[in-house]
């Protein structure tokens, strides 16, 4: 499956954004839908997943709480609503796929990659 994700931009800390990433096809209800980010000079880090089914959400430890993923599977759509965000949410944010367990927080372990949306949080 391939993905293309959307919907970055140059926001102020404390303001929203919302991600979005469409699958050129239907995604099996065996798959698993993820977030990550990676900072210039940093390891791509886990933001959050879900099952393309829907629900099994998980979240990393920075973003509990402030960010939610979600999945649209009428239009083949995963979602990343990001709210009070702080500068240290600035990254190039990547969808990713795999076959299996949502539960899986390192990047290796995904095998579909979307393009990276880069998002700016200014102070």
């Amino acid at each position: 499956v391939q993905l293309q994700a959307s919907g970055g931009g140059l926001v102020q800390a404390g303001g929203s954004l919302r991600l979005s990433c469409t699958a050129s096809r239907r995604p099996y209800s065996s798959y698993s839908m993820a977030w990550f980010r990676q900072a210039p000079g940093n390891e791509r880090q886990y933001v959050a997943s879900i099952s393309w089914g829907g629900g099994n959400s998980r979240y990393g430890d920075s973003v509990k709480g402030r960010f939610t993923i979600s999945t649209d599977r009428i239009q083949n759509t995963l979602y990343l609503q990001m709210d009070t965000l702080k500068p240290e949410d600035t990254a190039v944010y990547y969808c990713a796929a795999r076959v299996g367990s949502p539960y899986i927080y390192t990047s290796r372990e995904w095998q579909h990659w979307g393009q990276g949306t880069l998002v700016t949080v200014s102070s």
